[in-house]
């Protein structure tokens, strides 16, 4: 059989779109649907999902699922196409002063929530107030508006009040937005989901409630979120009759069910009730010939994260780096995944961006700043235990509990322990909401997870590790990165030359400091119905987009 391998290219503005789709059996009913439904003609896809979403809420999302739904139910000023470029969404055109400062944006007035309450330039200023305010405690309003938005900083650091953010609605449908300096890719910026609007009058209403079930939700985008709670296991997604562009939504339903077991969404898969699943390494050879064999390339690194305000041993820069060059990360992707994922040895990913002078891949000419090494990984770890004064160190690993995730973590424990003498590593699982819960208190000491952009540019990778920044969570401080990283944003904010540079020292210093650890960057190995059309995957941002989904001939 033919086999089709979509090699997701993510350079600047280009995405490969991918065909997903709904079952090959005819002869059987898909998931969620019943007789009524088919007589109706109504369009129905039916797909899994890795775990429970662990937030509906925009400024308190963090992860890949949250805001795959949030990018379906609600829209910002602006979403993105199936080339990855910006479209408009509630706005409809911007203006730039020549200094780069102020963005000005004019918003439609046919918009709705679907309350029935338009959609205005003030849901946009209460959302991103709401996000850097430090009573929210949310972890992407400082990451993402930081350095970014006039005043963001100081708001989130307690130092200003949320009023003076540089958000403003002039009328109801404009809105003025002031930067603390020139930021090119702004506008991708507005399409990620901590940017997106959130009705006042409803969030206060509804009080600790608000995002916690359906009941508690509205949306503004191309679909409503049905039968859903925040700890439900399945949920659909309808098409939103009040959307500004429903004419453009095609699909009537689109359901999902929390499977984590691999034969069981397999099994679901061959029997017509699932359109799309993951493959597990397992299953990859079985059928990479067949003609639903879809691989797709990613741009999420995965990486071990040392807390080094956890365990002494951590806060140790030899033992560190010991473990980061103790486990065979070739052998890892080869072996334990076997989807197409490639062995990472810095953060920002192959294919991502290029090298604003010379066109060359940024990963290329930074490099391999962590490999498998294990004469090196030897030294650093007994300089570590001399300097340590002890002959052993015990170590919790925490991760997430789905079957994948749990093959990777016991392979690269037992190479930790097997290649470091004097080391024992226990590992914890937990659901992935718990991990990130643990993570954002910083209560854990080795970690397995992961990082997708945000935007299409390195800074959204190095913005990680800066001192006391939202999503650093390890204990690190070096003021020589927090320089090159800032300058990236300030000193050279128009200088795209000298901006990759620093990101490049910058880069550099993270792995010389041993800070993570790289692990891989994944490929999708799926099984794909070809019934599906028009479901792209994002670069960055959310990794799918249904708003164009529609079912075609098989």
């Amino acid at each position: 059989m033919k086999v089709k391998h979509w090699l997701l290219l993510l350079t600047f503005g280009l995405v490969l779109s991918v065909l997903a789709a709904c079952s090959g059996d005819e002869s059987k009913e898909p998931a969620g649907t019943d007789a009524k439904e088919e007589e109706k003609g109504e369009k129905v896809l039916n797909f899994l999902n890795p775990e429970a979403i662990p937030s509906m809420d925009p400024s308190l999302a963090t992860d890949e699922s949250s805001f795959i739904y949030l990018a379906a139910t609600m829209e910002g000023l602006y979403r993105l196409d199936e080339k990855t470029q910006p479209t408009p969404g509630i706005a409809t055109e911007h203006k730039v002063s020549e200094d780069g400062l102020t963005w000005t944006f004019t918003l439609r007035e046919d918009a709705k929530w679907s309350n029935g309450d338009p959609v205005t330039a003030h849901d946009f200023v209460y959302s991103w107030q709401r996000a850097v305010d430090p009573a929210t405690a949310s972890e992407y309003g400082p990451y993402m508006m930081s350095g970014v938005i006039k005043n963001a900083t100081a708001i989130s650091k307690g130092e200003a009040s949320v009023d003076q953010l540089g958000a403003k609605a002039d009328g109801d449908y404009t809105l003025v937005v002031e930067l603390e300096n020139p930021t090119p890719y702004f506008e991708t910026l507005t399409t990620f989901g901590t940017f997106l609007p959130l009705n006042k009058k409803f969030v206060e209403e509804k009080g600790d409630k608000f995002a916690t079930s359906s009941e508690n939700l509205l949306a503004n985008g191309p679909y409503t979120m049905n039968n859903w709670t925040s700890t439900g296991d399945s949920w659909d997604l309808a098409k939103n009759k009040d959307y500004w562009d429903n004419k453009t939504v095609k699909m009537d339903k689109l359901t999902f069910k929390v499977v984590k077991d691999p034969q069981t969404a397999l099994d679901l898969y061959e029997e017509g009730t699932v359109d799309r699943m993951d493959l597990t390494s397992d299953l990859v050879d079985q059928f990479s010939t067949d003609d639903d064999y879809v691989v797709s390339a990613d741009t999420f690194v995965y990486f071990l994260k040392f807390n080094q305000t956890k365990s002494e041993a951590l806060a140790n820069k030899n033992i560190r780096a010991a473990l980061s060059r103790a486990f065979d990360k070739e052998a890892l992707v080869g072996e334990i995944l076997n989807n197409g994922s490639i062995a990472a040895n810095g953060l920002v990913p192959r294919d991502f961006t290029p090298m604003p002078e010379t066109g060359d891949d940024f990963r290329k000419v930074s490099g391999d700043l962590v490999t498998y090494d294990l004469e090196a990984a030897k030294d650093f770890w007994a300089k570590g235990l001399e300097e340590l004064g002890t002959d052993s160190v015990e170590l919790e690993f925490l991760a997430d509990d789905d079957k994948t995730t749990k093959n990777l973590v016991e392979y690269v424990a037992n190479q930790l322990s097997t290649n470091l003498e004097g080391l024992k590593i226990n590992i914890k699982q937990v659901p992935k909401k718990q991990r990130l819960d643990l993570d954002t208190a910083m209560d854990y000491q080795l970690q397995l997870t992961r990082w997708g952009p945000d935007f299409l540019d390195p800074y959204t990778y190095m913005n990680l590790w800066i001192t006391d920044g939202g999503n650093n969570m390890t204990g690190y401080s070096s003021a020589e990165y927090d320089r090159l990283v800032s300058e990236t944003a300030t000193k050279f904010a128009t200088d795209n030359e000298a901006r990759y540079e620093n990101f490049l020292k910058a880069e550099k210093l993270l792995f010389e400091d041993a800070v993570i650890a790289p692990v891989y960057q994944a490929s999708r190995a799926q099984l794909v119905s070809p019934k599906i059309e028009g479901v792209f995957i994002n670069p960055f941002g959310a990794t799918y987009e249904y708003k164009w989904a529609d079912v075609g001939e098989e």
